[in-house]
């Protein structure tokens, strides 16, 4: 029986096109609701890029499992160590990267370019304070967003020995502490709600989405999810455009 349900945020629950939540998903809450089960956020998203939304949730795994709580209680805390975030921002410095870091209650933008406000415009939020880089260094970040293309990836992993970067979009890459993932975020919050992994659902469309699809009792890609996703996916549905979660909450749940 299912008991928990977790939504990925951009390409899941909101579409790129219209950057709503749909009446079919409306619908699936219901339905989810109706048979008793818990549903949560588990985004790369720091809660201050969460818009209202009209679906409720119980709890967040946010910065991909960086920062996890109900409303009264912090259940996961683990910022980025601050030898890999010197590192990651004095390779931004060199390159003039745009960059930006979440921190437990903000977000801030430096060395903004192109790049960064077509990214601001499709994920559709607000532009975060401009700093100076090196105002960044005074900062405990739960996550960077580092502007820059896949070809980067390994070069900066390899300067960054404690991070890893779950890319989920041809622009940036996250880069979260190692042990950092939705995964993680799921069985922090299934230990707190005595939710057993088997009894979990699990919907997401990216690549930092694949941790949690293979640990989730029913992994759910989206339709529009990147191939390797489909392939963790226990279930693959329709798009996010074409009611993707209310089609595989009606088949799971025989509705």
């Amino acid at each position: 029986m299912i008991k928990a349900a977790f939504f990925d945020i951009d390409g899941t629950l909101l579409s790129f096109q219209t950057h709503r939540v749909s009446e079919g998903t409306v619908r699936a809450f219901d339905t989810l609701h109706r048979h008793g089960v818990h549903t949560f956020i588990s985004s790369g998203r720091p809660m201050v890029l969460i818009p209202p939304m009209p679906v409720g949730f119980e709890a967040h795994i946010t910065m991909n499992g960086g920062y996890v709580f109900t409303p009264d209680k912090v259940l996961l805390s683990n910022p980025i160590p601050s030898a890999d975030l010197e590192a990651w921002l004095d390779f931004a410095k060199q390159r003039n990267l745009c960059t930006m870091i979440f921190t437990a209650d903000g977000m801030m933008l430096a060395q903004p370019n192109e790049t960064g406000l077509k990214l601001r415009d499709q994920l559709e939020f607000t532009m975060p304070p401009v700093v100076d880089i090196d105002d960044m260094r005074r900062h405990e970040a739960y996550q960077i967003i580092a502007l820059m293309p896949a070809a980067l990836d390994s070069q900066v992993a390899s300067l960054l020995p404690h991070c890893r970067l779950p890319r989920w979009h041809p622009a940036f890459t996250d880069i979260v502490a190692a042990g950092n993932s939705k995964a993680a975020g799921m069985e922090a919050l299934c230990s707190h709600f005595g939710i057993r992994q088997e009894e979990t659902l699990a919907f997401g469309d990216g690549a930092n989405d694949l941790e949690m699809l293979r640990w989730a009792g029913i992994g759910v890609a989206m339709g529009n999810a990147e191939q390797i996703v489909k392939e963790a996916a226990d279930l693959v549905t329709t798009t996010v455009d074409d009611e993707g979660i209310e089609h595989a909450v009606n088949q799971i749940f025989h509705a």
